[in-house]
């Protein structure tokens, strides 16, 4: 859950680039290719905090859309684990996002307001009339509920929350929406990866959502690998598994299409990764 995600990032800028798009017809596509393509995190990290503010002025509205809803949510939600390294601002950046989450999935789907009062049974039965027109808003409610469960890591009772997280993803896996299919199994491997059989997790599950993600990519998404790395081979102690997808993301060229901020990311954590292996293996 560590990644959460520069991906989910990098479509909050393109929501919040949208909204000025009126401005000029290209500003919205050369907005976003810009971050996305950006190799120095360090200008990321200093920038975004003003899209932040825009999207909070255009939020406060109770009319505000589940688009804008959703780009705030995802935004928050990986600035909040991404760039900010004190834990009680993370918490509260993450909170902020989570309840832009649930905003964006209540406006686009009515019964949704009622999910946080609703049993887990209630609540999956729910997830299976969502409506497949609506992905956008569910993924920015699950990436920024995971963001929030990961900056609460420390509280264990927020943790109760990880088999709802699954199943909203297990439905966006069922919707299959070409955008987010990549990054849905992506964090299905992470969630399956998580504790070992004997806790209730399913490691080998989460390999075949990883192998999956790898493949939706093309393999150009190195924070795939990372976390691959990170989370089943670790857990499975698989030494020879996790140096080999390490190294892979090492001497990888980062610069790709719209994947460039995210791969020099994976970069630097590939690194120190592989710096604390001797002590973990």
């Amino acid at each position: 859950m560590s990644r959460i995600l520069v991906v989910a990032l990098l479509l909050g800028c393109a929501g919040c680039s949208s909204l000025i798009a009126s401005a000029t017809s290209g500003l919205a596509d050369n907005l976003t290719a810009a971050i996305l393509e950006q190799d120095d995190p360090g200008l990321v990290r200093d920038g975004v905090p003003a899209y932040l503010l825009l999207l909070d002025s255009l939020t406060m509205s109770e009319n505000a859309s589940s688009g804008v809803l959703g780009a705030a949510a995802q935004l928050y939600a990986a600035y909040a684990v991404t760039f900010v390294s004190d834990a009680e601002r993370s918490k509260r950046l993450s909170a902020r996002g989570y309840e832009y989450g649930r905003r964006a999935v209540c406006d686009k789907y009515r019964p949704a307001c009622a999910w946080g009062e609703a049993d887990f049974d209630e609540f999956s039965d729910s997830l299976g009339d969502y409506p497949a027109k609506g992905s956008d808003a569910l993924y920015a409610y699950s990436v920024s509920w995971l963001a929030w469960l990961r900056a609460h890591s420390d509280d264990w009772s927020a943790l109760t929350d990880l088999p709802r997280v699954e199943a909203a993803l297990a439905r966006l896996e069922a919707i299959d929406d070409p955008e987010y299919r990549a990054n849905v199994n992506l964090y299905l491997g992470v969630l399956n990866s998580l504790r070992p059989p004997a806790l209730g997790g399913d490691p080998e599950r989460g390999r075949a959502y990883f192998d999956r993600a790898l493949a939706l990519s093309g393999e150009r998404d190195l924070s795939i690998k990372v976390e691959y790395a990170r989370g089943y081979a670790r857990l499975v102690y698989d030494r020879e598994l996790h140096d080999r997808l390490l190294q892979e993301v090492i001497v990888a060229d980062p610069h790709a299409p719209r994947l460039t901020l995210s791969n020099v990311l994976a970069q630097e954590q590939a690194k120190d990764l592989l710096e604390s292996a001797d002590e973990y293996f």
